[in-house]
């Protein structure tokens, strides 16, 4: 991992105070994604780290909502079509839960901001699977090392992260 990567996305995006996570946990700390994610620059920086990690694939999956940036730059990147998953299905036009590229038959990577228990994640990932997507691995900015890889990897899927919680507190 990059220390000075993880040194500007820390001072950029560690809030401190009380936070209450989507797993439901309550931490001292909350890494504000949407910092880098709205800083250009940054934000390529932290996908061209994500990149590095991908393996043979056909499309990258972009989560609702910081991952739908970050899965457009690295599609910039590297000339992968993209999809987007909703949490749930939207109730109206089309009424899909993924939209973009198809997924169906395809090596799909998924990509995600930061990965706590990574519970979302797996709903999204079952959504993609019944879809017809061949998942294997997650690619994710932060891995806040709080089970998530532990919880994916039960499920088959395998998580590289571009930076960690101990790599950012380290800095």
């Amino acid at each position: 991992m990059d220390a000075t990567l993880a040194a500007r996305v820390d001072a950029t995006c560690r809030l401190t105070g009380s936070f209450r996570l989507r797993s439901g946990q309550v931490s001292a700390e909350y890494f504000d994604k949407y910092r880098f994610e709205a800083d250009p620059a940054l934000l390529r920086e932290v996908a061209e780290a994500m990149v590095a990690l991908l393996p043979d694939c056909d499309l990258l999956a972009g989560m609702e909502l910081g991952g739908v940036p970050i899965a457009t730059m690295m599609s910039q990147l590297t000339g992968l079509p993209t999809a987007f998953v909703r949490k749930e299905a939207k109730p109206y036009g089309t009424e899909r839960r993924t939209e973009g590229a198809a997924v169906a038959g395809r090596r799909v990577v998924v990509i995600e901001d930061v990965v706590t228990t990574a519970g979302a994640l797996l709903a999204s990932c079952a959504a993609l699977r019944a879809e017809g997507a061949l998942l294997e691995t997650v690619v994710c900015a932060i891995d806040r090392e709080q089970g998530g890889a532990a919880n994916l990897l039960a499920d088959g899927l395998v998580l590289r992260a571009a930076l960690t919680r101990t790599a950012l507190a380290a800095r």
